[in-house]
């Protein structure tokens, strides 16, 4: 009888509905959010890493929990699969834990799973800790290490393993937050423990990397170039505490985890939805100010789900301003920065080389790439710009 690769399949259903309502997370608030209008999408983020290894359904067996915890997709995707779970219409912490001591007792050669760092929390308690494991990132908050830096990334890896590359497994954080301080603006992170996953770093991301930009002089000239670029036109202002230098020089109260929109130097409104920015910008020529999170380099993806496909559109990407220290952007050491909006035709043409404002009048020319363009031979972008 061949031998299969046993790929054990958890998606967490309710992961990264508080995003694009401006709840800046789940734990605790799944109801309010569906109330609100969100709609399940890690069910959409787990499709599209297995998506990446469709071309290997003879090769790979998935075991799973039932429903929308992964038999429904393995079975619309047309993989061979084994429910050893049976999950209720309702799930909770409790089923994703329950699911993995299944599937780590069917013997699963790689456990993969959907969603945020709650759900990898949740995973860590109850699971070996030989157990390889590797998350499509479909939460909110995504501090930890054990997740590919997009779906289609997770894919990647899974892909070497069934192409028999040699991949060596590695111990990364868990890592979470207070979600109830984060929705009042504070980062509260704290390190539970390790999970193996794969050694991948084309593809793994970095644990984020916290903590203020200390020289106030090198954010105040960002924050006047960037002043200078909106040039008091309508501009959406993204989270983190870079683009808040922005809103502390206009004299404006800031979300700093969370999206404002301004209109000729004035605050329209704060902390909006994905659907409220969508139809807040209607018709308007409008700018987009973001940052990138320190030590992983994503820029769209991570904490501003509000940020959606149908907004980047309307948009434009002529019109994106990414912020960045040079200390941040070194910090990724030749890494380029990463888009994982949730629409991959999308992120792939947000793709190419920005000017990333870095001071006053003064830039780095800097690559945006999918994983499809990260490789290990990827020549590193040079930090190159103006003296400071």
């Amino acid at each position: 009888m061949k031998q299969t690769f046993r790929l054990g399949v958890i998606i967490n259903p309710l992961a990264g509905l508080g995003g694009s309502v401006a709840l800046k997370g789940s734990d605790g608030v799944a109801d309010e959010a569906i109330a609100r209008g969100a709609e399940p999408k890690a069910h959409l983020r787990m499709a599209q890493a297995l998506e990446v290894i469709k071309p290997y359904l003879d090769k790979i067996t998935v075991v799973t929990a039932s429903g929308a915890m992964g038999a429904d997709l393995a079975a619309q995707m047309g993989f061979n699969h084994q429910v050893v779970y049976q999950a209720g219409d309702t799930t909770a912490a409790s089923d994703t834990q329950a699911a993995a001591k299944a599937l780590q007792a069917a013997g699963v050669d790689l456990l993969l799973f959907a969603g945020g760092d709650g759900t990898a929390r949740d995973l860590f308690e109850v699971i070996d800790e030989t157990q390889p494991v590797l998350g499509v990132p479909a939460g909110v908050k995504i501090h930890s290490g054990v997740y590919g830096i997009t779906p289609h990334a997770s894919g990647m890896v899974v892909k070497l393993l069934l192409e028999g590359a040699l991949v060596s497994l590695m111990s990364a954080d868990v890592m979470d937050i207070d979600e109830v301080a984060f929705r009042q603006g504070v980062v509260r992170a704290r390190r539970f423990g390790e999970m193996q996953v794969p050694a991948e770093p084309r593809y793994i991301q970095a644990v984020k990397m916290g903590g203020k930009e200390v020289d106030e002089l090198v954010l105040a000239d960002i924050a006047a170039e960037a002043i200078e670029q909106i040039d008091d036109g309508l501009a959406i202002m993204g989270s983190g505490s870079t683009v808040a230098a922005v809103m502390e020089e206009l004299g404006l109260d800031n979300t700093l985890l969370g999206v404002d929109l301004i209109d000729a130097g004035e605050l329209l409104a704060s902390d909006l939805s994905a659907k409220a920015l969508l139809e807040a910008t209607l018709g308007r020529e409008c700018k987009l100010v973001i940052t990138l999170i320190g030590g992983q380099g994503h820029i769209l993806g991570r904490g501003n789900q509000q940020l959606s496909p149908a907004l980047i559109r309307q948009v434009g990407k002529e019109n994106i301003i990414i912020l960045a220290t040079k200390t941040k952007l070194k910090a990724l050491e030749g890494r380029p920065l990463i888009v994982d909006s949730g629409d991959p035709e999308l992120d792939s043409e947000l793709c190419g080389y920005y000017k990333v404002v870095t001071g006053y009048h003064d830039y780095v020319m800097y690559q945006v790439a999918n994983p499809d363009l990260i490789s290990l031979d990827l020549v590193s972008p040079d930090v190159v710009g103006q003296p400071e």
